[in-house]
């Protein structure tokens, strides 16, 4: 069976799965792409630009913008038609699987279950300096309207910040006796996020009996969600995440689910 197709000038129809991409005019697939070539600055240069874009499969490729990025590398921007369709039935998507709470139903939920306080440790690992993006979730002034995690009273954070090695995380977790480890990513040369990472998750499981591991939670804007299992990490967190879907996700996985051993209700004598 044929699928419909948006054509140029045409309105979508109700059941559309294949698409073309809009610049102009509705169907007309024309795109926009960036990037740099190790080359300096001149005709040949935009001529490469060219060809590279058409092997991209735009056609004809026009070099709107070409700039000299020092003496042997060029950075443009290439406008052209896209000869390339989208077929959004086969768009894999991994939508969240439970309920955003409020910081009200967080609370409840973790003084209910455990009848302490949960306790978050997080920091940026390695080299990466960027604070941004976990300052975001941590910090009481938060992001996008929502306030961060050490709003919430039934939360404990820890924010370590920025350039924390991986054995230090790891100790400083410990000492903590921390729930959960949120670290953010956002350097990514030689994919320096995805070692990193890999690092992190191999030090916790060897210094943690399974059972009483945190759980892991990594972000950052270069992440997919899809990559949790290979990363080795319990949850991936994307561009763009609020400090609710974070605290909703933490009551999800060791709350509702009560994951780990050690998150039994502590004993009324020790609460204080």
């Amino acid at each position: 069976m044929t699928r419909p197709v948006i054509g140029n000038g045409t309105t979508p129809a109700a059941g559309t799965t294949i698409v073309r991409p809009y610049g102009d005019t509705t169907g007309d697939a024309m795109v926009q792409v960036s990037f740099t070539l190790p080359l300096p600055h001149d005709k040949r240069a935009e001529g490469a630009a060219a060809q590279l874009a058409n092997k991209m499969g735009i056609d004809p490729a026009m070099v709107v913008h070409a700039k000299a990025m020092g003496p042997d590398f060029t950075f443009f921007v290439v406008y052209g038609r896209s000869n390339h369709l989208v077929d959004t039935s086969t768009v894999e998507v991994h939508e969240r699987d439970y309920p955003l709470l409020s910081p009200k139903e967080v609370n409840l939920s973790i003084k209910k279950a455990l009848r302490r306080r949960l306790v978050v440790v997080g920091g940026c690992i390695g080299t990466d300096a960027h604070t941004v993006g976990i300052d975001a979730i941590l910090n009481i002034k938060g992001f996008a309207g929502e306030k961060g995690l050490e709003y919430y009273r039934e939360l404990r954070v820890v924010n370590l910040g920025a350039q924390v090695s991986v054995p230090e995380l790891v100790a400083h977790s410990r000492e903590e006796r921390a729930d959960a480890v949120l670290v953010s990513q956002v350097v990514t040369q030689r994919d320096a996020h995805i070692l990193n990472t890999k690092e992190m998750s191999a030090a916790f499981r060897e210094s943690y009996p399974a059972s009483g591991r945190p759980v892991l939670i990594i972000g950052g804007p270069r992440f997919e969600e899809k990559q949790a299992a290979s990363l080795g990490v319990d949850k991936v967190f994307t561009r763009g995440t609020t400090p609710s879907e974070v605290a909703s996700y933490l009551v999800h996985e060791l709350v509702s689910n009560r994951r780990n051993d050690q998150l039994a209700p502590t004993p009324d004598k020790e609460l204080g």
